[in-house]
């Protein structure tokens, strides 16, 4: 006897979808050539074209555990060659988009970050905590003793130590509990539509397929695989290795500070400060060229709030860096810490921003692939 499934399309999740970017879904006619011209999509069970009909079809439960959407890279290459014009690369990129606000915790703060009326609260929020304690505390001065441009004398280091790593947690706990929630809800889907074989995660096989995975990773060579849009390699890996670059600064002057008790400004030949400076620049240069791209591609790529967002964030915490390093050597007390205290801006909310914006498909990505690997689907 034929088995018999009962279809219940969500009419709002496909207004959603539209809204975030996806709206040519509908003129998908299912021709699978999407699937077929995608460079990267896998032999077995390849997107975007069965996204796409489920996307069609309103099956939001069927697409938020749908992992696939993580493994595409946006290149252009199906929605150039689709004859309808339905932009299933949009439709995906609307689909991780809708998946991260799915999945976050709390909604209250993902809907802040999606939201673009609410962008002033976003940046009113660090500014706040940092005029408050600021003033409690007897910082902010603006003007410093002749001739001496340290930071520390106008926000205490202490103090951002103490007020970045609080936030690093808050959003570390909220990142590992919708991660939790998605993997295993990706591998309760894999099993029921027996995509896998292991019924029980095992977190230290799944471990060890992260390890597997990271060349991957790190190679960033998905991009050069697209021919459409291949001309994005150059700057992701830029922006990806800048941050990279950036993280083990940070990491070092933490040690630095608070181990050794070596106060700055530390010199220019310094080989930390230089990882610093190539890592800063890489990261303006780098969003430049990505926000350059999107303008030049704006007739085969939908450019939504949710990309503006993420650019505008990452080439303002690299040129707001770059000004503050720039000007205290020019000597320029009142515009060093007027841009040092942007550059904290920035990052609190890039920060903020991880778990609920598109920066959070670093993450997801690399967890859908680890999962790929594995359950052994190449």
């Amino acid at each position: 006897m034929t088995d018999k499934y009962l279809v219940e399309p969500d009419v709002q999740f496909i207004k959603n979808l539209k809204a975030l970017g996806g709206g040519d879904v509908k003129k998908c006619f299912q021709c699978a050539t999407c699937s077929v011209v995608c460079p990267i999509s896998p032999d077995t069970q390849p997107f975007p074209r069965k996204e796409m009909i489920a996307a069609s079809w309103g099956l939001k439960d069927r697409l938020v555990k749908d992992g696939d959407i993580w493994l595409c890279h946006q290149c252009g290459d199906c929605s150039t060659k689709c004859p309808r014009g339905a932009k299933p690369g949009d439709v995906l990129s609307a689909l991780r988009s809708y998946t991260v606000a799915a999945y976050a915790k709390p909604k209250i703060i993902a809907d802040m970050v999606n939201d673009p009326k609410k962008l002033p609260i976003l940046f009113a929020i660090p500014v706040v905590i940092f005029l408050v304690i600021g003033l409690l505390f007897g910082q902010l001065d603006f003007s410093p003793e002749p001739g001496i441009i340290v930071q520390a004398k106008f926000f205490s280091v202490i103090l951002v130590q103490i007020i970045f790593p609080l936030l690093a947690l808050l959003l570390t706990v909220s990142l590992a509990l919708s991660l939790k929630d998605y993997l295993n809800d990706i591998h309760a889907d894999a099993v029921l539509y027996g995509k896998t074989e292991k019924k029980n995660l095992d977190y230290k096989e799944f471990g060890q397929a992260l390890l597997r995975v990271l060349p991957t990773i790190l190679k960033h060579d998905k991009f050069s695989e697209c021919s459409e849009n291949n001309d994005r390699a150059t700057p992701h890996l830029m922006v990806f290795y800048s941050f990279i670059g950036l993280a083990i600064v940070t990491g070092i002057f933490f040690v630095v500070l608070d181990v050794f008790h070596i106060p700055g400004p530390y010199s220019q030949i310094n080989p930390v400060k230089w990882l610093a400076n190539v890592s800063g620049v890489a990261l303006v240069i780098g969003s430049a060229l990505m926000i350059k791209n999107r303008i030049s591609k704006k007739d085969d790529q939908v450019s939504m709030y949710k990309d503006w967002y993420l650019l505008g964030l990452i080439f303002g915490v690299g040129l707001t860096g770059l000004l503050t390093e720039m000007i205290r050597l020019a000597g320029a007390p009142f515009s060093t810490y007027f841009f040092y205290f942007l550059h904290l801006m920035f990052v609190f909310v890039l920060f903020l921003s991880l778990p609920y914006s598109k920066f959070a498909h670093i993450i997801y990505r690399t967890v859908v692939m680890t999962y790929h690997e594995y359950s052994g689907r190449k």
